[in-house]
């Protein structure tokens, strides 16, 4: 699929006053001035993070009523809830609450939702199980910012709640004793991208700082907040870059056993990186709610014995080969299905439907064709007596705002920009799709169905060494808002020892002038017959680290190539 070559500017003064302050390669320069980072102390935060970084917890609105709420219920003996979503930044955070909690009450447990039976957060069976177990307090986390309805139906029942959120608030609140998310329209905390775990992260430092417990007692948790981090894609900026970037160190010294025998049943050996954290440990994760019921995931992270763990793990991967076979089997029949409508190359969406299909994995099918056919897309498969389904976008295309115009064939539908779900009766399915293709058609810009690649900077062969490999690195750890630098290189030949491997990975070696340098690119066979043209190519870059015989070199990883314009 052709890809629109995007190359990203910064404001050359501010390249030029960074350079001054701080003595380095120029271009380096200019990655931080993209990032936002225009002096040394900004600079220093970023190259040199450390916890003194981290903000103070109590500057988030409720902190002081959640904490006065929690030591009430902790020395009048009450029993408290922990009560989270059943994705990976869910589990985590009820795992950590929960330990945590443990620390200073017995009275503690934890419930999360069945992904089928109750659906996404606050859920009445959970409130109602809450009233059968006698439990005077439920914390939410990583949910409940939208559960008025059901947060009042608790309060009814005299049972009080403290919400543990980070999605966008509605202007009316639920009723809760206390709402820590610093997304609230009048919340002063400083950093506002928090997920559900950093969140809790928070909550647990200002109560070890109240019951004067040792800083230990809640950075133990940095594995789990890394996790969550990486698996909930939120961006690497200030303070969560700071959590993961400690939180790696600690999944790589001496993580959870949980975590550990993920991490040995998905065959990922030390140094991990984020990028291990989303490919590898986050789909087991979020396996057991996909498949099954994610509390087997909270057991696995709380787990103190490690052939336990281990144990649990294994249900989990089971779980996730369960997924994956679904995932795979259910994305051929969408992709046939697509390529049989006579129409699809003109149609601007892509909308398919089997009643057979899997519920837990019709969101991962549907960013699987965006990978194949770059639209807007919604996956549908039936449920009971209704239709249900999920949808993922292109970047920079509103979603939500295609289905809201939609929502005369909908019963319900929910979600955002990029991602959404929905319910419809099945005698809506013909008139609906006519609808959704109609809304996108009349919103989405032709650019919009061009899968768009961000380069950072022009970068010549000659000025790639081990040093400025190294500098690269400690930009990491890489995500949104801190994505791994992508280079572009022009007017560069064929060294005459490219090939092809496995008949679908190109090895390169690659010339400018005087200088040539090793490569891979992972799936583009079609490139072949350019790069062995004998012609100029450009290539669009990110640097690795290659280690053959115990020797380490910087070669290229190759993500797109295009022939060099006249």
């Amino acid at each position: 699929m052709e890809k629109r070559w995007n190359i990203l500017k910064a404001d050359s003064a501010q390249v030029q006053a960074l350079q001054a302050a701080l003595k380095i390669h120029p271009l380096l320069c200019e990655l931080l001035v993209q990032r936002g980072i225009q002096d040394y102390d900004a600079s220093k935060h970023f190259f040199r993070p450390s916890l003194d970084h981290l903000h103070d917890p109590w500057i988030m609105k409720d902190m002081r009523k959640a904490v006065d709420r929690i030591q009430l219920a902790v020395n009048e003996k009450q029993k408290i809830l922990v009560f989270g979503d059943y994705d990976v930044d869910g589990t985590t955070s009820v795992a950590t609450l929960f330990q945590f909690l443990k620390k200073i009450s017995p009275y503690i447990d934890y419930y999360i939702p069945h992904r089928y039976r109750e659906g996404y957060g606050i859920s009445k069976i959970g409130i109602d199980f809450a009233k059968e177990s006698n439990i005077d307090l439920i914390i939410s986390v990583d949910c409940g910012i939208k559960s008025i309805e059901l947060i009042e139906y608790a309060k009814n029942l005299g049972i009080d709640f403290i919400i543990c959120d980070h999605h966008l608030p509605d202007t009316i609140l639920p009723p809760a004793i206390a709402i820590l998310n610093p997304k609230q329209v009048d919340c002063p905390y400083p950093y506002k991208e928090l997920c559900g775990c950093g969140v809790v992260f928070k909550l647990i430092t200002a109560l070890a700082e109240t019951y004067q417990l040792p800083a230990e007692s809640y950075l133990q948790y940095l594995d789990l907040v890394a996790t969550a981090i990486a698996a909930d894609i939120v961006p690497l900026t200030d303070e969560n870059r700071t959590m993961a970037f400690f939180g790696l160190q600690k999944v790589n010294e001496s993580p959870c056993f949980g975590l550990l025998a993920l991490m040995e049943l998905a065959k990922q050996t030390p140094p991990l990186k984020i990028s291990n954290l989303v490919f590898a440990v986050a789909p087991r994760i979020n396996a057991a709610g996909r498949m099954d019921d994610a509390k087997k995931a909270v057991q696995l992270f709380v787990e103190k014995d490690y052939s336990s763990a281990l144990a649990i793990g294994s249900l989990l991967q089971q779980d996730n080969l369960d997924r994956r076979e679904a995932d795979t089997s259910i994305s051929e029949e969408a992709l046939i299905q697509i390529e049989m409508d006579p129409l699809h190359l003109t149609k601007k969406s892509s909308v398919v439907f089997q009643p057979h299909w899997h519920k837990g994995v019709v969101g991962i099918v549907a960013s699987r064709l965006i990978e194949k056919h770059y639209k807007p897309t919604i996956v549908l498969t039936q449920s009971g007596d209704v239709i249900t389904g999920s949808a993922r976008s292109v970047i920079g295309f509103n979603l939500y705002e295609a289905l809201h115009a939609c929502r005369a064939h909908l019963i319900g539908y929910g979600g955002h920009f990029a991602a959404a779900g929905m319910t419809m009766a099945v005698d809506q399915l013909d008139a609906f799709k006519i609808a959704f293709e109609n809304a996108v058609a009349e919103r989405i810009t032709p650019e919009q169905l061009t899968p768009e690649i961000v380069i950072n900077a022009i970068l010549p062969l000659d000025q790639i060494n081990m040093s400025f490999f190294q500098i690269i690195s400690q930009m990491e750890p890489y995500g949104p808002d801190n994505a791994r630098p992508l280079f572009l290189a022009q007017g560069v030949y064929d060294a005459g020892y490219t090939k092809l491997v496995k008949d679908a990975h190109i090895s390169f070696h690659i010339k400018q002038g005087q200088n040539s340098l090793k490569g891979i690119g992972y799936n583009m066979p079609q490139h072949i017959e350019l790069v062995k043209s004998g012609k100029p190519f450009d290539i669009v870059f990110q640097l690795q680290l290659n280690e053959w015989q115990g020797n380490q070199t910087v070669q290229l990883q190759v993500l797109d190539i295009k022939a060099t314009l006249a």
